[in-house]
């Protein structure tokens, strides 16, 4: 599994970090996502599709 994420697209919810903390972050000045890991271990798969799923904004694609 590959993770991107668009900045652009983030409105800074946070349920990404949430659901997948050892994937995702928040920058502090302003909340948006910072990918920790763009290929996460076998073993995050599930989170990282919930966090996808739960993303208000769409800013997390996966392939």
């Amino acid at each position: 599994m590959k993770v991107a994420v668009d900045g652009a697209k983030c409105c800074a919810a946070g349920q990404c970090v949430l659901v997948a903390p050892q994937v995702f972050d928040q920058r502090d000045e302003d909340g948006v996502v910072v990918l920790l890991e763009a290929e996460p271990a076998d073993e995050m798969h599930a989170a990282v599709e919930e966090a996808a799923q739960v993303c208000p904004a769409a800013a997390i694609t996966l392939s």
